[in-house]
C-alpha cells in the first residue's frame, strides 16, 4: 500500500453531489429575491463554506449570508442531501483499500449532521473508520482544522484525497501527500496550481495509484426469481436504479439468455410452436443456455467487480422443470450443475405471489409463451416447490410479498440488497 491512512474529501470525491447542493443554493437565493444570475454561479458552491460563497457570489451582508445558509439548510435536509449519488467505482475501491490493510477517513467541509446521514444513506459508512465534518455554522471548522481533527493520533503514511484547492491546501498545511481528482468538481488546473503531490483523472486509476497490489473485489451475484407476473423486470430495474446511486457497476441480465447463443435457445424453448417438446429436451435447453450464459456474460462481469442482476437462474430450473415438469429437482439440479460450472448467487430475491394471482396476471397479458401457457395445476406446483426452496435456503433466498404496491416491494428489495452488500 502506498499510504496506511487515506482520508477523503466528500463532495466531488466520493459523492456526485452537484444536484443537491445547487438546488439548495438556487433555491435560497429566490426566496430571498435575486434574480437574473447565471446558474453556472452555483458551481462555486461545491467545496466551500457556505457563509462566504454566499458573501463572495452575490455580495450579501453577514446577516443576509446567514439567512441565505438557513434557507439553504431548509431545502438541503428535506431532499437536497439525496439528490446525490456515490461515484462509479467508489464501493470497490474502498473495500480494495480495505483488504489493505488502510485505515480510511472523511474530512469533509460539510457539516457533520449532513455527513453522517449521507454516509449511512449512501452506504459509505461501513467502510471507514472515521468521519469529521463542520459544525453546522461551518464557521469553526476550515479545511486545515477538519483534515487536522481526522488524523489519527498514531500516524503512518498519511494522504489527503479531494477534488478541490481547500483539499490540497489543507493537507499540504497538515504536512501530508495529497492527491487531486479530476473527475470531480475541480480542475486539472487548479489541482497542479495549488500543488498537489499526485493527479488522477478516474476513480480506477486513483485505485491503482493507492492499491497497486491488491486487486479489485469481485463482484456479486443477484438472482430474482418468482412465478410470472410476479415484477421481476419492475423490480431489477429499480435495484440497479439504487445501485447505480450507491456507485456500483450492475449488469442486468435475464434467463433463459443474456447472451446471443442463449437468446436463440430461448426463443426456441418458449416458442407456443414447440409444445410437444418432451420436458427433458426442454431441461436440457435451459441448461445449455444457462452454461453459455454463464461464461458469456456472467462470470466475466463478476470478474470485473459489477453487481450482476439476474431475472431467473438455477432455482427457477428446480421449480419448473424439476417439480412442474416432475423430473426430479435432485436430477435438474445436478445437470445445472454441470452448466453453471458451480457458480451459485451471493443473493436471491424470492418474490412470492399466490399462484391463482399469477394466473390472472398472465391472463391480463397481451401475449403468453410456451411455460406460461401451462396448465394451474402446474403453476401450484411450481410455487410450492418456491416456498420450499425458500424455506430450506433462507441465508440465500430473501422472500418478498409480490402482492404489495410496487414501491413497498422496492424498498424492501433495496433494504435485502443493501443488508446482503453490509454483511459482505
Amino acid at each position: 500500500m502506498l499510504y496506511d491512512v487515506v482520508l477523503f474529501d466528500l463532495d466531488g470525491t466520493l459523492t456526485e453531489s452537484a444536484p443537491g447542493i445547487m438546488g439548495a443554493a438556487k433555491t435560497a437565493v429566490e426566496q430571498m429575491g435575486y434574480a437574473g444570475f447565471d446558474l453556472r454561479v452555483f458551481e462555486g458552491f461545491i467545496g466551500p463554506p457556505l457563509h462566504g460563497s454566499f458573501r463572495a457570489h452575490f455580495g450579501m451582508s453577514d446577516a443576509q449570508a446567514d439567512e441565505a445558509v438557513r434557507r439553504y439548510r431548509a431545502y438541503y435536509a428535506e431532499r437536497g442531501m439525496f439528490e446525490n449519488a456515490v461515484y462509479q467505482g467508489i464501493p470497490n475501491l474502498l473495500r480494495r483499500l480495505r483488504t489493505g490493510g488502510a485505515r480510511l477517513f472523511v474530512a469533509t467541509a460539510k457539516p457533520q449532521l449532513f455527513t453522517d446521514r449521507i454516509m449511512e444513506r449512501f452506504g459509505l459508512a461501513r467502510f471507514f473508520d472515521g468521519v469529521v465534518g463542520a459544525t453546522i455554522d461551518e464557521r469553526t471548522g476550515d479545511k486545515v482544522s477538519i483534515i487536522r481533527e481526522a488524523l489519527p493520533a498514531d500516524g503512518g503514511r498519511a494522504v489527503m484525497i479531494g477534488d478541490r484547492k481547500y483539499d490540497i491546501h489543507g493537507g499540504q498545511a497538515n504536512g501530508i501527500d495529497t492527491i487531486g481528482v479530476c473527475y470531480g468538481y475541480g480542475s486539472r488546473a487548479e489541482l497542479t496550481e495549488a500543488g498537489a503531490t499526485h493527479i488522477v483523472d478516474t476513480v480506477a486509476e486513483l485505485g491503482d495509484l493507492l492499491a497497486p497490489e491488491y486487486q479489485p473485489s469481485p463482484g456479486f451475484f443477484v438472482t430474482v426469481e418468482g412465478l410470472d407476473g410476479s415484477g421481476k423486470t419492475t423490480q431489477i430495474d429499480r435495484l440497479a436504479a439504487h445501485l447505480e446511486q450507491l456507485g456500483y457497476h450492475t449488469l442486468r441480465t435475464r434467463e433463459p439468455g443474456g447472451s446471443p447463443i442463449a437468446e436463440k435457445i430461448r426463443q426456441v424453448v418458449l416458442s407456443p410452436e414447440n409444445l410437444g417438446m418432451h420436458a427433458w429436451t426442454e431441461a436440457l435447453l435451459y441448461a445449455a443456455a444457462r452454461a453459455e450464459h454463464v461464461r458469456a456474460i456472467v462470470r466475466p462481469a463478476l470478474a470485473q467487480g459489477q453487481v450482476v442482476l439476474c431475472d431467473r437462474y438455477v432455482d427457477s430450473s428446480a421449480v419448473y422443470q424439476g417439480v412442474g415438469r416432475e423430473l426430479g429437482l435432485e436430477k435438474v439440479l445436478e445437470v445445472n450443475a454441470l452448466g453453471t460450472g458451480g457458480l451459485a448467487p451471493d443473493l436471491t430475491l424470492y418474490l412470492r405471489l399466490d399462484a391463482a394471482e399469477s394466473l390472472a396476471r398472465r391472463e391480463r397479458a397481451s401475449s403468453l409463451d410456451r411455460i406460461e401457457m401451462e396448465e394451474g395445476a402446474f403453476h401450484q406446483r411450481v410455487c410450492d416447490a418456491y416456498d420450499q426452496l425458500a424455506a430450506s435456503n433462507p441465508q440465500r433466498i430473501r422472500t418478498i410479498d409480490a402482492s404489495l404496491p410496487v414501491g413497498e416491494i422496492a424498498v424492501a428489495a433495496c433494504a435485502e440488497m443493501d443488508a446482503a452488500l453490509a454483511r459482505r
